[in-house]
């Protein structure tokens, strides 16, 4: 199981011109190693790794989320402009972020409308728009 996703890694990463280190390859399996998307923080990828009895520090982690994203292989999502969560599913689609839990959890696109956007500032261009749709449960 654990080498068929790594390969699933290693092919991830070659798609998108990566080097397949043994940590890269490692965070990939984890990241979608069994073809579901994720979305995950730094620290919980860590975590997840650590539980798998991988030798990989925070930093690494970081540096390799953040080489993914650069690959256009995750996008970084936002969240009260310190958290980031980075997520596997590269299309454009908004987000629930579940503030009991701190959890991100992908929108329903379908139901989602922006009917215009204002125009940008001279001399920029709108480069994104995400969505993040903010929860709390009811009581």
């Amino acid at each position: 199981m654990i080498e068929t996703q790594h390969k699933v890694g290693s092919e991830w990463l070659a798609g998108a011109g990566l080097r397949p280190t043994r940590q890269r390859v490692t965070l990939a399996a984890l990241l979608i190693g069994d073809g579901q998307h994720r979305h995950v923080t730094a620290e919980s990828l860590f975590e997840a790794a650590k539980d798998q009895g991988e030798a990989v520090s925070l930093a690494t982690v970081y540096n390799t989320l953040r080489a993914f994203c650069d690959a256009g292989l995750m996008q970084e999502v936002t969240v009260d402009g310190s958290k980031s969560y980075f997520d596997t599913n590269t299309h454009d689609h908004p987000h629930f972020f579940w503030e009991d839990e701190a959890k991100l959890t992908d929108a329903p696109s379908d139901q989602l409308v922006i009917a215009q956007l204002p125009d940008a500032p001279e001399g920029a261009e709108i480069a994104s728009v995400d969505v993040v749709i903010r929860l709390r449960r009811k009581d």
